[in-house]
């Protein structure tokens, strides 16, 4: 059974001119134990869908439709939630202890005044039953869960790397044992190595704890090398959806097809990368029928007229296309 499950999830902007409809109309299903990868352009509605998966769209954002369904268990009891129906209390009672969220550029959310240790300490006693010595003697092993030193407790945001930082957010999101990790392109603005490191960290624990993990990302080598499932993301919507080997060997969609071959690989030779033509829609102005016609070499008037839906053309393997590149 899945973990999460959002149906129809619809998350606008209320503008001075009209109405943004970043995300609009996203279905899609997380598992247990799993790596969901969340992928597209920026601009495709990645960070505000999951802003909506924790409860954390502010004004001038609203939720205009949807559902957002968990299962979790107390005391031993399944229980499943719509955290949409919910109120702002009982949200915050699952935030961190049911699933944690690492938002962009998440190191700039450490407190500058504050020790490490102090921060940490806020997190698991606000969402704890635990003492203040209790919660105090957990903080080491949090920290050797990401690689850090024990000395960087006593430490303050200032003194720490790029990449410290970011693992000192990874162990306090995984500090009270959450079901699900929503990271949120977990690696802005860090150096190369610091990234295959904080990479490194976040899939490691998540596989050790048994964490679902969502992680959204523009780059898809990320995707390939780290996800067990990856969700494609153009215009407010999934179009494409599936297991991460089938989608990168076999992709049918021909915006996912154009996000893979801009990857540079050794076999590519020096030979010139392929891109996508033309530039994102606005979401003030999303195209009619299929949202990615005017930029598809393959679009034909039934994709100007008429929007496709989600089809299942292999097992686990959706996509919603008029002229899917299916091989025989």
């Amino acid at each position: 059974m899945e973990i999460v499950r959002i149906e129809d999830l619809k998350i606008y902007y209320k503008l001075i001119d009209g109405v943004a409809k970043a995300v609009d109309g996203v279905s899609i299903k997380v598992y247990p134990n799993e790596i969901l990868g969340i992928a597209g352009e920026s601009g495709s509605g990645k960070t505000t869908m999951v802003n909506g998966l924790v409860r954390l769209v502010k004004p001038p954002a609203y939720i205009a439709g949807g559902s957002i369904t968990v299962n979790y268990g107390e005391n031993g009891i399944p229980k499943e939630v719509n955290l949409l129906r919910i109120s702002e209390n009982e949200m915050r009672n699952l935030r961190w202890s049911f699933i944690s969220y690492i938002p962009q550029a998440s190191m700039n959310s450490l407190n500058p005044l504050l020790r490490v240790k102090d921060q940490m300490m806020d997190v698991i006693r606000e969402r704890s039953n635990k003492s203040k010595e209790e919660a105090l003697t957990l903080l080491p092993e949090l920290l050797k869960r990401v690689n850090l030193s024990p000395q960087v407790l006593d430490m303050y945001p200032h003194e720490l790397s790029g990449g410290m930082k970011q693992r000192t957010i990874i162990a306090m999101a995984l500090a009270l044992s959450p079901k699900i990790v929503i990271a949120d392109e977990p690696t802005t603005a860090l150096d190369v190595v610091s990234q295959l490191s904080v990479l490194s960290t976040l899939y490691d624990v998540c596989r050790k704890s048994k964490t679902s993990l969502v992680l959204i990302t523009h780059d898809m080598a990320v995707h390939a090398q780290l996800t067990d499932r990856v969700a494609i993301m153009y215009a407010g919507k999934i179009v494409e959806v599936g297991r991460t080997a089938d989608v990168f060997k076999s992709p049918i969609h021909p915006y996912t097809k154009g996000l893979i071959a801009s990857i540079p690989t050794i076999e590519n030779g020096g030979k010139r990368l392929e891109g996508i033509s033309g530039i994102a829609p606005s979401p003030k102005n999303w195209p009619t029928g299929c949202r990615f016609h005017p930029r598809c070499p393959k679009a034909t008037d039934k994709c100007r007229g008429a929007e496709p839906s989600m089809v299942e053309y292999e097992e686990g393997h959706f996509v919603a296309c008029f002229h899917p590149e299916v091989k025989k």
